[in-house]
């Protein structure tokens, strides 16, 4: 039934449009003289254009005990300008019938608008304006803190899983700011002040450290003459110096942790790795550790699932996971949630019996092949998704990776091997860089904060 299944998958794909399978994103992309990077995607099947202004510069980028600025100061920015009122930036996408956001991660920070196209030059006026006219008075920093805080609150101190995920993060990178929550620590993001924000303001927020990209049903040569409109005319900051950041030191000794919590309705395990990052021009490991993980958790039929769920009946939920875009290193990391009355001493010694044989066994052919299959129709239908296609370039070329690393990207998946598969899981697991922790409910007795 599986080399059935296989047959049937293949050749469906194989019908899918010729078009969908071979053509690449249609990409055209610039440079203005104040070194923005521009980066036109064009797709013509609906009259709507994404305008995404990504900064190179994230929480990782930010003056350590100083956490949270990067989020903080992506929630000012809604804030007034010279020419806008506080709140007034949303309420004009919104009567031109749009809509817009911005997130903020370890390696980027990035604003958004979903507009019919003939709105995109009013788009990119109230961008650029912002990018250097944003007037911040110290009663928008005390009311933006407690947002923020209360955000910490409800998305963080809220969740015992949350709480767990920062501290098993916090130890797994001992030196670099990646070990840093994104939001920041509680008790830094508490003293914010205004100069802190306008601080990284100034020396993030300019077009050289900025790309614009506009994904949509948009002609190249007329987002690039409104680029020039509106972004050229804001100087380059003369003083934006490379990224640089602490690395990580040697690891010498695993590390494991236990986070109790009297709110844990479901205990479970999970251990993260140091793992490397997608490389510019050599994405080939990175590539290797996506198919591992798809390998190993991605599904109904991955090996974890098969051993732990249905096999052994020690699990009820397993995965493995692996972010390849990332400016440094990056991590693998692998869930079992046991059965109810399995230990989680037990669940992590099923585990690490599963891959010790995994890797004795080797990659089963059919499985590689469906999930080749599954990741190229995945990455067909991503493209029905302007706002995706402009997210899929932003992230990377925030991250040092360049267009042709995105292009290359899919083939590259496609022509990892068995062996290849097996030498990335090799190298990654290492103990000595490793964080196992397991998520508890709170001991009989103890009193948790």
């Amino acid at each position: 039934m599986p080399r059935l299944a296989l047959s049937l998958v293949l050749t469906v794909f194989a019908a899918l449009p010729v078009w969908a399978q071979d053509l690449p994103d249609q990409v055209t992309s610039y440079t203005l003289k104040n070194g923005m990077d521009v980066v036109v995607i064009e797709d013509h099947r609906a009259p709507v254009a994404v305008q995404m202004v990504w900064y190179r510069a994230g929480s990782a980028d930010e003056p350590r005990g100083r956490s949270g600025i990067a989020h903080f100061l992506e929630h000012l920015l809604f804030k007034g300008t010279e020419k806008l009122e506080p709140g007034e930036f949303s309420k004009v996408v919104a009567a031109n019938g749009g809509t817009d956001n911005a997130f903020t991660s370890s390696d980027y920070t990035a604003y958004y608008q979903r507009v019919a196209v003939d709105r995109l030059d009013l788009m990119m006026e109230m961008e650029s304006d912002r990018m250097v006219n944003l007037q911040l008075s110290p009663e928008d920093i005390a009311t933006e803190r407690e947002v923020i805080i209360e955000e910490r609150n409800q998305r963080v101190e809220n969740d015992p899983g949350s709480l767990f995920r920062e501290q098993r993060q916090a130890a797994l990178y001992m030196n670099h700011p990646y070990g840093t929550p994104i939001i920041g620590w509680r008790h830094e993001m508490e003293s914010l002040e205004l100069e802190d924000a306008l601080g990284y303001y100034r020396q993030f927020y300019a077009p050289n450290n900025a790309i614009l990209i506009v994904a949509g049903d948009v002609q190249p040569d007329e987002v690039l003459a409104l680029a020039k409109k509106h972004y050229e005319p804001i100087p380059a900051n003369p003083n934006l110096e490379p990224r640089m950041r602490a690395q990580e030191p040697r690891h010498l000794a695993e590390q494991r942790m236990i986070f109790r919590d009297p709110r844990v309705a479901q205990p479970y395990v999970m251990r993260s790795y140091l793992a490397p990052e997608r490389d510019s021009a050599a994405q080939e490991k990175a590539a290797a550790l996506v198919m591992l993980s798809e390998v190993l958790g991605g599904g109904q039929t991955s090996v974890l699932t098969q051993k732990l769920q249905f096999d052994s009946q020690i699990a009820v939920y397993t995965s493995a996971f692996y972010d390849a875009t990332s400016l440094d290193d990056t991590s693998f990391g692998l869930i079992v949630v046991p059965a109810e009355g399995v230990s989680l001493e037990e669940a992590e010694a099923a585990m690490d019996k599963a891959i010790a044989e995994f890797m004795q066994e080797g990659v089963d052919a059919d499985a590689l092949a469906r999930i080749k299959f599954q990741l190229k129709a995945q990455q067909i239908y991503e493209r029905d998704n302007v706002q995706q296609l402009a997210r899929k370039y932003g992230g990377a070329l925030t991250s040092g990776l360049t267009i042709e690393d995105v292009q290359a990207w899919p083939d590259v998946l496609q022509a990892v091997t068995e062996e290849d598969i097996l030498q990335a899981a090799r190298e990654v697991f290492d103990r000595k860089k490793s964080v196992t922790g397991y998520l508890m409910d709170a001991e009989e007795g103890e009193v948790t904060q």
